[in-house]
């Protein structure tokens, strides 16, 4: 990188840090600590809302999915918005009336104190792994750009969270995000016209597109029914919403962004202002994977992305073997190029069979480039069956490190390490609040000060920090990064968000069916996910939403009617 690049990528972290350790420093008490004082307004939830979500996987990985695999991932989020008008509806008014600090308070009202540290607990197990993956994400990428160590890099990004997350609690969160989320469109929308700008003169947007549909990028919907497709519109519907729902109505990391609002209202706003704009702006980030890809339908790309991949296999005995897989992929590259060209060009004349001829040709390319790149990691798992073959996580960086010109590769990395923050800080403020308030103070037998509490939010606050550094430290990619955390997250929320429901709606269940019915629920989800999903591909991950909840559901009635069915013929 530049000295231009090195003075964007540090002025933007440094003003971010130094701005919210100052802006929110000296919290009085544990309202004004974990809650913000509940002052917020409606747009101020709703971009930390959306901050919290779009963490750095989301800008690593989305493009490079869209890449490979076009516009599908998009029907992921299709039950977001129908998830945001139920939480509206139920969710918020009562935790609002119940003037609760956490989700699972609630729950204690409702059911016992066991059933609410049950879930608490849930909770910290999958939103402490998250939190060490959203470290350990852009520590990949300054790890290819500067060639760092990544447990240095793991380090130095948790440290800068932690020093103002820790000292300003939710007000240092809600308050940089606002700055985060400028940084991050004002990168993401750069990182767009910088790639039109780079395709060829006579290759519009609508010819993109065109070029871009003709390679089979642009299949945004697909109605099949099948469950072990990840992404078509009825997991997205189903899954999805169960994911959306469990992730914005119970997540303390999401919960705790809107129970800051000063009223029921302003809270609800800012979660509608975040269901309409998500979709169009992951809309957007794949957008921009789908141009990276047509970028490269012009210029030369890698058999594979992973830089370190590639390094180890002409390292090895298999070198000769990859450079002829190169040099025959370099030599497909260019018949690519012409075929693009030639279709450009009959998209000019408008000749429909020459259209479907041209579509065809490049088609039959295309599978060609595939399994080459499918040999490219048969050849890297054989020298190193350890090394991730997977480089969906290393499209963009790799477009970013060769393409973007001066000044601006430290604007996008500053975009990537702005995403991470924002998350991150979501994570640890909420993983600090749950431990203090569920599982510390409601398990104190004495009472302590107001200012007992504060200290022990901020000391929690910090050992989650902690916590996730050391995680990072263990990671290692999966699918892809975006993928991995969803899979976490879909291991545990469909069985918390279960537990939400029957508190809501099934008023005859009490705590001990719940208990036994969320602990059954997640032995089940776990070896569902070992024998259909990690071993035998049987079903989509995201069915592991529905069938958490459902079961749940299904377990606790069936026990509540037994046990109201005893106490009746007991009396």
């Amino acid at each position: 990188m530049d000295n231009l690049d090195w003075i964007i990528l540090s002025s933007t972290l440094i003003f971010i840090v130094a701005y919210g350790y100052w802006k929110t420093r000296g919290s009085k008490n544990v309202n004004d600590y974990i809650l913000g004082g509940k002052e917020s307004k409606w747009w101020t939830i709703g971009l930390s809302v959306m901050a919290t979500q779009a963490s750095a996987i989301t800008f690593l990985s989305t493009p490079g999915q869209a890449f490979h695999d076009g516009m599908g991932f998009v029907q992921f989020y299709f039950g977001q918005p129908i998830a945001m008008i139920i939480i509206c509806v139920v969710f918020i008014p009562i935790f609002h009336k119940l003037k609760v600090f956490t989700a699972y308070e609630f729950l204690e009202a409702r059911f016992d104190l066991k059933t609410r540290s049950l879930t608490a607990i849930l909770f910290l197990l999958q939103r402490g792994l998250a939190a060490g993956i959203t470290i350990f994400a852009p520590s990949i990428i300054l790890s290819a750009v500067l060639g760092w160590d990544l447990k240095t890099l793991n380090l130095i990004i948790g440290v800068l969270v932690i020093i103002y997350t820790v000292s300003g609690g939710t007000n240092a969160v809600s308050v940089t995000q606002k700055q985060q989320m400028f940084v991050i469109m004002t990168g993401m929308f750069t990182a767009f016209f910088l790639i039109m700008s780079f395709l060829p003169q006579d290759i519009t947007f609508t010819k993109a597109l065109k070029i871009a549909g003709a390679n089979d990028k642009l299949n945004i919907l697909d109605f099949s029914f099948d469950l072990k497709n990840r992404y078509n519109f009825w997991s997205g519907i189903t899954g999805g919403l169960c994911l959306a729902l469990a992730y914005f109505g119970t997540d303390q990391s999401q919960v705790q962004r809107y129970l800051t609002g000063k009223s029921v209202r302003e809270s609800q706003l800012g979660l509608i202002f975040n269901g309409l704009l998500k979709v169009p702006m992951q809309f957007f980030i794949l957008l921009v994977g789908i141009m990276v890809f047509v970028f490269y339908q012009y210029n030369h790309a890698p058999l594979n992305f992973n830089p370190a991949a590639t390094e180890a296999v002409l390292k090895s005995d298999k070198a000769n073997q990859y450079q002829q897989l190169e040099d025959k992929h370099k030599a497909l590259e260019i018949k690519k190029r012409m075929a693009q060209e030639r279709y450009s060009g009959i998209l000019d004349v408008k000749d429909y069979d020459l259209t479907v001829e041209a579509e065809k040709h490049i088609e039959d390319l295309n599978k060609l480039d595939r399994s080459y790149r499918q040999e490219a990691r048969n050849i890297i798992e054989s020298v190193d069956p350890s090394i991730e073959t997977n480089d969906k996580d290393y499209v963009f960086i790799h477009f970013i490190l060769n393409n973007i010109p001066r000044g601006f590769m430290g604007l996008l990395l500053a975009v990537i390490l702005s995403a991470a923050m924002s998350s991150t800080a979501s994570e640890l403020n909420a993983l600090g609040t749950i431990t203090t308030i569920d599982l510390y103070k409601r398990n104190t037998k004495t009472e302590k000060s107001e200012a007992h509490y504060l200290k022990a939010s901020r000391w929690f606050t910090f050992f989650w920090g902690i916590i996730a550094i050391l995680f990072a430290n263990f990671g290692s990619l999966f699918d892809n990064l975006i993928q991995l955390v969803n899979i976490i997250g879909s291991l545990f929320y469909g069985n918390v968000l279960g537990i939400f429901l029957l508190a809501f709606f099934f008023k005859f269940v009490k705590g001990n069916a719940v208990f036994i019915a969320a602990i059954s629920t997640q032995l089940i989800i776990f070896a569902t996910y070992y024998f259909c999903i990690y071993k035998h591909e049987i079903i989509s991950y995201l069915w592991l939403n529905v069938i958490g909840m459902l079961l749940v559901i299904f377990i606790a009635s069936v026990l509540g009617k037994i046990c109201n069915l005893r106490s009746s013929n007991a009396a």
